[in-house]
């Protein structure tokens, strides 16, 4: 998207969301010392990068009423972001402090995320003193041409993102501070509902790099195919579905498509999570009358039954945050970007190291490229960088290009054909068939269990592997 700037969390997500309960980093403070204590070196960081916030508002009471207790909530909008960032010292620091705080603030598990945002408990009791009064009251004060509604499952929903999972919810809200701007400003321009924002929270937990059991990838949680038919490239080296704005661009496409189907966004909304075909199966035996979710729910995969009610629900505590003493909790050293062109081959690790960047605040701004090499060798590519690095990327430009022969020596010292054949390798998904195992299925396409393994995210080649399973191949295009 040319000249468009966007908000980012300055480190690689590399989990699915983060636990409650833990400290956060961006809030630490502290006289500046010698001494090489994590806490000191925490200090140091975030001193060195005093644009991520300054002129902080003191706190303020304020009272929610309606039997809830008195809590201390932070004017967030009074808080101010300069346009430069990351002027570290030492990035090794960088690296080790984010990839500490990461460590013991994220959860890697998608399955994990999924029991506990999606899949909840829909039989035990409900830990509320709120009176579905009031819950109905407030989501009509939530005016969109989306049918949010309000029933006794949407409650539990609810009732579970404002107690049980109220941190969880605090730090996809902190989050969204960073990815929801350019989520709009997408959602704006074709013309759709911005509570479609919450979409890629219920998918991804906002986490670019997040893949499902199935192989769906990304915030928006593309499949391969789905991905490849509205433009993302995915390919051995890239990975469009994990680039927060094209795949944002993608999904706003593919839900537009999906409302001009159904003329429902509940409809739509549903079909995103487990296609068309499921739905229409559900409208059919639903019945004529069948126009909305609701009308089908009983005919729905249970997965996609519980996927509108939490996202109805998401929407009402995102809202109603304050009300519930659910705060916003600050990932670390967000940083504003811009975009440079690339049109050669590069490793990140050049940039890095001559720019003097942390290699993780580098790779989080470009998460689509999976193998840190931007695959430049037939087309231009985009290398997005913290907007202050802009200028110095340009200055230093000819220098970034020679450290090629330290970080690309392998691919330098090939012919350009088996380059470019290496570089372009595509991704196709196998069906697992009965009988099959990894070693026939690698010598079937011409591979290494080896690759199979690293390819999937396995644990090692003694993986069980069902019939029906969706196996990721690389394979030249």
């Amino acid at each position: 998207m040319k000249g468009f700037k966007y908000i980012i969390v300055a480190g690689v997500v590399a989990g699915i969301f983060l636990t409650p309960g833990c400290s956060q980093l961006a809030m630490l403070g502290g006289k500046k010392n010698n001494k090489t204590t994590p806490e000191t070196q925490t200090v140091a960081v975030i001193r060195a990068t005093q644009q991520v916030r300054t002129d902080r508002p003191a706190e303020k009471s304020s009272y929610t009423g309606g039997g809830y207790s008195h809590v201390e909530e932070l004017d967030f909008s009074a808080w101010k972001y300069d346009d430069h960032t990351l002027n570290i010292a030492e990035p090794e620091v960088y690296d080790s402090l984010l990839g500490r705080w990461y460590e013991q603030n994220v959860v890697s598990s998608y399955d994990e995320f999924f029991k506990q945002f999606i899949d909840i408990d829909m039989d035990g009791p409900l830990a509320t003193d709120v009176p579905d009064s009031v819950y109905r009251a407030r989501m009509r004060l939530i005016v969109s041409p989306i049918s949010l509604g309000y029933n006794d499952i949407i409650k539990r929903y609810i009732v579970s993102y404002t107690t049980r999972n109220a941190g969880l919810v605090g730090r996809i809200l902190g989050l969204s501070q960073f990815y929801f701007p350019m989520i709009e400003e997408e959602l704006a321009r074709h013309g759709l509902p911005l509570e479609l924002r919450m979409l890629p929270v219920i998918e991804s937990a906002l986490n670019p790099t997040a893949v499902s059991r199935a192989g769906a990838t990304g915030l928006w949680q593309f499949m391969l195919a789905t991905g490849k038919s509205y433009g993302l490239e995915v390919t051995s080296m890239v990975d469009d579905r994990r680039d927060p704005v094209k795949a944002t661009e993608a999904a706003c496409r593919y839900m537009a498509d999906l409302y001009r189907m159904y003329g429902d966004w509940t409809l739509a909304i549903a079909a995103y999570n487990c296609g068309p075909g499921n739905v229409n199966k559900a409208l059919k035996r639903a019945g004529d009358d069948a126009k909305t979710f609701w009308d089908i729910y009983p005919y729905l995969p249970s997965e996609t039954r519980g996927y509108v009610p939490s996202f109805v629900a998401v929407n009402y505590a995102y809202t109603f945050h304050k009300q519930h003493g659910i705060r916003f909790v600050e990932p670390p050293l967000p940083i504003s970007t811009d975009t440079v062109s690339v049109n050669r081959l590069m490793h990140l690790e050049q940039v890095s190291s001559t720019l003097d960047i942390p290699i993780e605040a580098v790779r989080a701004l470009n998460p689509q490229y999976k193998e840190d090499i931007i695959p430049a060798v037939d087309r231009t590519y985009a290398l997005r960088l913290p907007q202050h690095d802009v200028s110095r990327y340009i200055s230093h430009e000819q220098e970034i290009l020679a450290k090629d022969t330290i970080y690309l020596a392998k691919y330098i010292n090939q012919p350009a054909e088996l380059v470019k054949k290496e570089i372009t390798a595509s991704t196709i998904r196998y069906t697992v068939k009965s009988g099959d195992n990894l070693g026939a299925i690698a010598r079937r396409h011409g591979v290494t269990v080896a690759q199979i393994v690293k390819w999937n995210g396995f644990k090692n080649a003694n993986v069980t592997i069902r019939p029906g399973q969706k196996i990721e191949i690389q394979t030249v295009r």
